[in-house]
């Protein structure tokens, strides 16, 4: 399952989108707007767009981990607007019957997220004196 929000994502109410009775394994990460990018200023938010056809492009991310791990369920959720430091900026979960597939699935559903192309992103800098 894939989604695309403008509204925060709920860590406690997406357990119950992925789990299985078949999956012995359940791994969930959540990428989050961090104070300090790679530039070394202090982010204040980060403006997410998506343009393009960003839920085929999670669709085809979603897939690639259903053909590469033995799965029971994936599930992607991407965020866009304006999200302040803390705020949840997207979500990779993958169920299997045992952790080694759930975890790379979940690592490479990671990677896969922060390279996609229907994507963009703006940082927002606090002000220096």
């Amino acid at each position: 399952m894939v989604k695309l929000v403008e509204s925060t994502i709920d860590p406690a109410s997406v357990y119950n989108s992925i789990c299985s009775a078949f999956s012995g394994s359940v791994v969930f990460h959540y990428a989050v707007v961090k104070k300090q990018a790679g530039s070394g200023k202090s982010t204040t938010s980060i403006e997410y767009k998506a343009q393009g056809d960003t839920l085929q492009e999670l669709e085809g991310i979603a897939g690639e981990l259903e053909r590469s791990w033995k799965l029971e369920d994936v599930l992607l959720i991407r965020r866009t607007g304006c999200l302040v430091v803390g705020e949840i900026i997207s979500l990779v979960a993958a169920s299997s019957p045992n952790s080694e597939d759930a975890f790379e699935a979940c690592r490479h559903g990671i990677n896969r997220l922060k390279k996609m192309s229907t994507i963009r992103k703006a940082e927002n800098f606090a002000e220096t004196p």
